[in-house]
């Protein structure tokens, strides 16, 4: 051992080894190498934290020797940040469903199966447009043409071929579920499950909360406009499935030729199922744009999508010109004169564009006779929320695409209505989920607000679930609410029609329909509204010249063959509850002259009446 080697101990090292001497420097070997954490032994000295004994755990800073100073030690490294999940529409991060996310997924479909399914064939009254469909269907199946009488191309044919679709393998067709408008809004029922499963998952990516889904999906399923329209066999309904199916194929994770084609696909598709459709084609191309921009595929991508989507739309247009009905004769679109020779796709758009009907905000406007009067809050609501997303996504479009999206969508949809063209009553029916989209993801953003205030951050979890959920329930079962429990006419508080068993209003129909049977011969020449085409048409015994106003009044096979204009060849006027009114407003030609005359010169035979409800039948002297 050299001389060198190391220092003089200044503390014995006993047998039993507990007291060692504390060294800075302490020289191993010639080449001395300083340690900082060493364990002892007879030729080096110990560590400055070594452990105590056999059952100790080591300290930072340990005093080895009952007469030595606290070793300086080493600061422990500073713990990592947890990692927050990531979360960005534009890149596809969405966090997982998970456990609490299925359950309120699986209770969602739930609600939905039951709002829209109980009371479904008795609420609410069959409308004329759900017997135009089914009556469409109806000669698909019957006559392989896409309507029983001269299709003028009033709207793309898709709806009502997915309806013949749903019909032809069922056991009894028209009449699995009792008439033709009950098998129609049966599958209007499986529509709207299928909705409830895209909205829900539409509003989770855009907002990355199972808490703004959830709530979107609540109203979506519970409110009184939404049970009113979506029972009802309407083109507008089928229209929205495929949107919503080609917007949550924009909001795949990854960005894939198949989610692109997919997606370009459905949106065609929805097209040729209803026109209006592409007042929401800028949000989904804006969409589109921010989730392929900076990849290398961008440019393929970005031209699929838009041909995939006009495919659809070329098929129709292809249809239309092998038939040589594409443009009028003469390429005159004079609204003035319509063409006499064969009807135009063309020439019927360029009338849709003319029309135009007023104001909405009227008095006498739908807003304020037909929307307010159903569901007052979603549509304030949702358009104060429709507002806030507008103003989060424009504000920071790089971190709340979400919301841009979501308010786009409802303001694109919301401008066609209120431009000044025709509007019908359910019209109304797409800016609904939209509506409860934007309310859904504000609902979220101001609950997390407050849960990061000092009050509610140190309130129980149990609380900050359990106070707007009372809340919720308040407005569910008040009267002025109008969703659960709403006042009658009478002033008397009661469950809201929707879900009244005692409430048939499609059995005053079912007995109409009874009594023609009975009392009316198969060969009268019938006019009626086209909510009981099918019944006559499909059901022995058949009634071949039983025909709607509209088509007595503008067809000329029905017009100028059968009835001749004369009201002296009518037998029969079956009339709906507002069909005196759509005559009238459809009148403004004088077309339908002649059917008022043979109103006037006839007796009523039967009637029934349930509060402003009123159907009746007229039999012409």
């Amino acid at each position: 051992m050299s001389d060198n080697t190391t220092p003089s101990r200044p503390a014995a090292v006993g047998a039993e080894g507990r007291k060692t001497a504390t060294s800075k420097n302490a020289a191993t070997s010639k080449k001395t190498a300083t340690s900082k954490s060493t364990a002892a032994n007879k030729k080096t000295a110990t560590s400055k934290s070594t452990a105590a004994n056999k059952k100790t755990a080591t300290s930072k800073n340990a005093g080895a020797a009952k007469g030595t100073a606290a070793a300086k030690g080493a600061e422990p490294p500073a713990r990592r940040p947890r990692r927050r999940p990531r979360f960005s529409v534009e890149r596809g991060w969405f966090p997982p469903l998970g456990t609490k996310g299925r359950i309120a997924l699986v209770a969602s479909l739930l609600t939905g199966l039951l709002t829209h399914g109980y009371h479904l064939f008795r609420y609410p009254l069959y409308l004329t447009d759900e017997g135009i469909y089914m009556q469409r269907a109806w000669s698909l199946v019957r006559e392989t043409s896409l309507s029983p009488y001269t299709y003028d191309y009033d709207h793309a044919p898709l709806g009502w071929i997915t309806l013949a679709g749903w019909v032809f393998p069922l056991p009894k067709q028209f009449e699995t579920f009792g008439n033709a408008i009950n098998t129609g809004r049966f599958l209007m029922l499986l529509v709207h499950i299928a909705a409830v499963y895209l909205l829900f998952e539409i509003a989770r990516r855009l907002s990355g909360s199972v808490l703004a889904a959830t709530v979107t999906s609540f109203l979506f399923n519970v409110s009184p406009i939404a049970v009113y329209f979506q029972r009802q066999v309407l083109l507008d309904n089928l229209m929205m499935l495929w949107l919503l199916l080609s917007l949550f194929m924009l909001l795949r994770r990854e960005v894939t030729i198949r989610s692109v084609f997919g997606g370009g696909m459905a949106l065609g598709i929805a097209l040729i199922t209803k026109e209006n459709a592409i007042f929401f084609v800028p949000s989904f191309m804006y969409l589109l744009y921010r989730r392929v921009k900076g990849s290398a595929s961008s440019r393929f991508t970005s031209t699929l999508w838009p041909f995939a989507a006009a495919t659809p739309i070329g098929a129709y247009v292809t249809y239309a010109l092998l038939k040589n009905e594409l443009l009028p004769s003469g390429f005159d679109f004079d609204l003035n004169n319509p063409p006499a020779d064969h009807v135009s796709l063309l020439y019927t758009l360029w009338w849709q564009l003319n029309r135009n009907q007023g104001t909405l905000f009227s008095h006498t406007g739908l807003l304020q006779t037909s929307w307010l009067v159903r569901d007052k809050f979603l549509l304030i609501a949702g358009v104060c929320a429709m507002v806030m997303c507008l103003w989060i996504g424009i504000r920071d479009r790089r971190r709340n695409l979400g919301f841009l999206i979501a308010g786009t969508l409802a303001l694109g949809y919301a401008f066609y209505l209120v431009r000044g063209s025709v509007v019908l009553d359910f019209y109304v029916t797409p800016l609904i989920p939209m509506f409860a989209l934007c309310i859904g993801m504000i609902t979220d953003r101001l609950l997390k607000g407050s849960f990061a205030n000092r009050f509610m951050r140190g309130a129980h979890s149990l609380t900050r679930v359990a106070v707007p959920s009372f809340v919720a329930v308040l407005l569910l079962v008040s009267p002025a609410s109008g969703y659960l429990v709403h006042t009658n006419t009478e002033g008397r508080t009661q469950i809201a029609d929707q879900y009244q068993s005692k409430i048939n209003l499609t059995g005053m129909q079912h007995a109409q329909i009874a009594w023609v049977r009975k009392h009316v011969p198969p060969n009268s020449r019938v006019i009626m509204d086209d909510d009981l085409w099918g019944e006559l048409h499909d059901v022995r015994p058949f009634y071949p010249y039983a025909h709607s106003h509209w088509n007595a009044s503008s067809d000329p096979d029905v017009r100028d063959k059968l009835f001749k204009k004369k009201w002296q060849n009518v037998d029969y006027i079956i009339m709906s509850n507002k069909m005196r009114k759509s005559m009238m407003t459809n009148n403004s030609d004088g077309r339908e002259n002649w059917i008022l005359q043979a109103l006037r010169n006839s007796d009523r035979v039967w009637s029934v009446t349930e509060g402003n409800i009123k159907l009746e039948i007229y039999r012409v002297r």
